[in-house]
C-alpha cells in the first residue's frame, strides 16, 4: 500500500467518507523520498520509541515502525483513527491514540516506553499550531532525545537562526535553551496534497541533556526574553523597561552595562548564555528591592 500515492490517498479518503480538515492542517506528502528521509533522520536509537504527532493516513507512521522499536500516534481527527487502523493493520509496534497533543498528558502516556528507553518525537506540524506544540514539548520536562518537526521554512529559519540574524527571535533563544536545532532539508509545496501556499522545511531538534545554563530563575529568563522581543526595534533598555515596571530604566541599564553590554544594543545580538546574565541580574535586583 503505497499512502504517498495521490490515488491511494484519494481512494481511502473516499472509502471513509472523508475530506481534508484544514482547521487541523491536513496536507498529507505525496513523496515516498521526503517520508523515507525523515524517518531515517529522526533518531539515531533504532531500540527506541517515536511519538509521532497527526500521522494523517499513516504514510510516515509506517516508516517509523519499520525503523523503531515502537511508535505512539497521537491524532486529534477522530475520523482519521478508522483509516489508521486499516493502514496500520499489520504493524504490532503502532499505537494510535484519538487525543488533541495539547491537551493529552504526556507523561502519563509516554512513561512505559521512558522505562524502557528513549523516546524521539517526529511530527508534521499544522502550520497554525507549530510554537504552541513545541513548546509543551520543551517545556514538558521529558527526557526526549530528538524533537524532529516539519514546519513552514519561514518558522525554521526562526528557529535555527543565530544571534544578531535576521531572523533571531524570542522563539530562537528559548529554543536554544533547551536544545540544538539544526535545519535538514527544505519540502516544496507540491509534495503534498493538498499543497499548502508556502514551502516547509524539516528541523531536528537534539535536546540538552545538561542545560548551556542556569539561570537563578528561569521565569525572569523567559520574560527577559520575550520582552526584548516584544519591541525589538527599541534598545535593550527600552524595551526591558516595558516589561520590568518594578526597575527604573536607570537599574536596567546599570544591570546591562555590567554585563558588559552597549547601552544601545538590541536584543537580537544576544545569545542564551548571555541572556542568561542579564537575566540573573534583573532578579537579583528585584529581589533586593523587595527586600
Amino acid at each position: 500500500m503505497n499512502l504517498c500515492d495521490i490515488k491511494t490517498i484519494k481512494q481511502i479518503m473516499a472509502m471513509f467518507s472523508l475530506n481534508f480538515r484544514k482547521e487541523f492542517g491536513q496536507n498529507f506528502l505525496t513523496n515516498p523520498m521526503v517520508v523515507e528521509d525523515i524517518a531515517d533522520n529522526c533518531c539515531q536509537d533504532a531500540s527506541g520509541t517515536i511519538l509521532e504527532i497527526g500521522p494523517g493516513i499513516g504514510s510516515l507512521t509506517r516508516e517509523l515502525a519499520e525503523r523503531y522499536e515502537n511508535v505512539v500516534a497521537l491524532e486529534i481527527d477522530h475520523g482519521l483513527i478508522p483509516v489508521l487502523k486499516y493502514t496500520l493493520g499489520d504493524y504490532r509496534n503502532v499505537t494510535v491514540i484519538n487525543e488533541d497533543v495539547m491537551k493529552a498528558n504526556l507523561s502519563e502516556i509516554l512513561a512505559p516506553y521512558f522505562a524502557k528507553g528513549t523516546v524521539s518525537v517526529c511530527a508534521n506540524l499544522p502550520y497554525y499550531i507549530t510554537t504552541p506544540i513545541l513548546m509543551k514539548l520543551l517545556e514538558s520536562g521529558l527526557p526526549f532525545e530528538y524533537i524532529t518537526i516539519m514546519i513552514q521554512s519561514e518558522v525554521a529559519d526562526r528557529l535555527c537562526a543565530i544571534p544578531g540574524g535576521k531572523d533571531c527571535g524570542a522563539i530562537t533563544a528559548v529554543l536554544n535553551y533547551y536544545g540544538q536545532p539544526e535545519k535538514l532539508f527544505k519540502v516544496s509545496a507540491g509534495n503534498f496534497i493538498p499543497a499548502p501556499k508556502v514551502d516547509s522545511s524539516v528541523v531536528r531538534i537534539r535536546l540538552h541533556q545538561e542545560k548551556p545554563c542556569h539561570p537563578l530563575d528561569e521565569a525572569t529568563l523567559f520574560r527577559t526574553i520575550r520582552a526584548a522581543f516584544e519591541q525589538r526595534r527599541k534598545t535593550l533598555p527600552n524595551a526591558l523597561s516595558a516589561v520590568f515596571g518594578e526597575l527604573t530604566k536607570g537599574e536596567i541599564t546599570e544591570i546591562i552595562a555590567a554585563c558588559g553590554h552597549s547601552v544601545d544594543i538590541r536584543g537580537e545580538k544576544l545569545g542564551i548564555e548571555e541572556f542568561t546574565a542579564l537575566s540573573d541580574g534583573l532578579w537579583t535586583k528585584i529581589q533586593e528591592k523587595k527586600a
